[in-house]
């Protein structure tokens, strides 16, 4: 509804001869304003919809979807990662980044997860309602067991994991400053984000050997093509090749 609406308020400022030009300009304007191929393609999609369900009309709107980015995800090293949790003071903090890391969760997941999500004695997760509002299980290692433990002492089950001094949980933003400060501090230059640790953590579990399925089931994806974006990170036979110089 939002793109059908931004469409016909476009439509309305201007004085087009056709369909297909409105249409095109609307979408070129996208363009200029910098919005993702996949912003640009829900719009499409919107105001086909519009007219051939709302309006009736089948009159073909010649026009090519735009192409999906395909960039690679930017991946840390597990030196790089080991750098980044020396240089973190702030024991917190430093869990945080070391949970997200290690169990391949997201900013929003850390942020959320509730003392009774966590089994200590299975040494797994359970992320519930998660993005797609699905739950699934993952892993985290035996050796933070403690450091988790001792965070965890005292609260109830209903309690923030990562909670602030006012027993609230702790901002997106809060997380996000607290990792770029770091990269900087640990001399890391490359354009890695929070996000970076979940990409990271599936890199090196297909590194190390896991099916892709399993990574799969642990990432929590729905399809197994957005999981496989990562063999292109770790394919070994690329990593073998010498380079004639």
């Amino acid at each position: 509804m939002l793109y059908i609406k931004q469409y016909l308020d476009f439509v309305k400022k201007k004085n087009f001869k056709n369909k297909q030009e409105a249409v095109e300009k609307f979408l070129l304007k996208k363009v200029e304003q910098k919005k993702s191929p996949q912003t640009i393609n829900l719009a499409l999609n919107a105001v086909k919809f519009f007219y051939k369900e709302v309006l009736k009309n089948d009159e073909k709107i010649d026009l090519k979807f735009a192409k999906k980015s395909k960039k690679l995800p930017v991946v840390l090293s597990k030196k790089e990662i080991e750098k980044i949790l020396k240089n973190i003071f702030n024991q917190k903090y430093k869990l945080a980044i070391a949970l997200a890391y290690a169990g391949g969760l997201r900013i929003s997941e850390i942020q959320n997860l509730k003392v009774k999500d966590v089994d200590l004695a299975e040494l797994i997760i359970h992320i519930k309602n998660a993005k797609g509002k699905k739950d699934r299980i993952t892993v985290f290692p035996k050796k933070l067991k403690t450091d988790l433990q001792n965070l965890m002492a005292g609260k109830s089950g209903n309690n923030f994991v990562f909670s602030s001094n006012r027993g609230g949980k702790l901002t997106t933003r809060s997380f996000q400053a607290v990792f770029k400060k770091t990269l900087k501090k640990a001399g890391i230059k490359k354009e890695a984000t929070f996000h970076s640790l979940r990409h990271s953590f599936a890199t090196h579990l297909l590194e190390n050997g896991t099916d892709v399925r399993y990574v799969q089931e642990l990432l929590g994806h729905q399809n197994i093509r957005t999981t496989q974006r990562y063999t292109q990170v770790t394919n070994p036979k690329l990593k073998n090749i010498k380079s004639p110089l």
